[in-house]
């Protein structure tokens, strides 16, 4: 029995397209995260290692739509092999799978690993960089909230009812994450 083949699909945010990845493979399955790469804690990533087995392929566009710093790629890759899958990364011409593990990818995957670390430093430090000079001009106000007022007073009331998070989450179109932000602001209410 051949396996199948399961696409990873990463982007950072909800407005960014995901078409040019995987295009053109045919794929049995496809798991579309769309937020940063920063850790493994997505959903989708979640649910892809839950269902791959032993004899499938994960195709994936680049080593950092896995992964952004070198040991969860490593990590990713080790987990996702070890199950008998292979792993391709379309971009780098890379594969890699339980039974061949060939010096010159493990390189690769090192030296490309660390190079989407970097990447995604500079780019932090670039975004600090410019929130600083923003705000000595003036011009940083921070993010805009998502809950006026009422709708904090409404969330702090349906938690104080004990109502599940993640349904209060649901309801105003928010993170969870979110929700125990606005908490965390109202000390009074835990």
């Amino acid at each position: 029995m051949q396996g199948h083949k399961i696409g990873y699909i990463r982007v950072s945010t909800v407005e960014q397209n995901t078409v040019r990845q995987l295009d053109g493979i045919q794929l049995d399955n496809t798991f579309t995260d769309k937020c940063s790469g920063k850790d493994t804690k997505r959903p989708q990533l979640t649910l892809m290692l839950d269902f791959i087995r032993d004899g499938d392929t994960v195709f994936v566009h680049s080593m950092d739509r896995l992964a952004r710093n070198l040991d969860d790629l490593r990590k990713l890759v080790n987990h996702i092999t070890n199950k008998g899958v292979t792993l391709q990364f379309i971009k780098e011409n890379l594969s890699f799978s339980n039974n061949d593990k060939n010096p010159i990818s493990q390189l690769m995957l090192s030296v490309m690993g660390a190079f989407a670390e970097f990447e995604r430093s500079l780019i932090k430090e670039r975004q600090l960089e410019g929130i600083a000079i923003a705000k000595k001009e003036g011009k940083y106000k921070g993010r805009h909230k998502s809950l006026n007022q009422e709708q904090t007073i409404e969330l702090n009331k349906m938690v104080a009812d004990r109502y599940k998070k993640v349904d209060i989450a649901k309801k105003f179109g928010i993170s969870r994450y979110s929700v125990y932000r606005y908490l965390n602001k109202d000390e009074s209410i835990k």
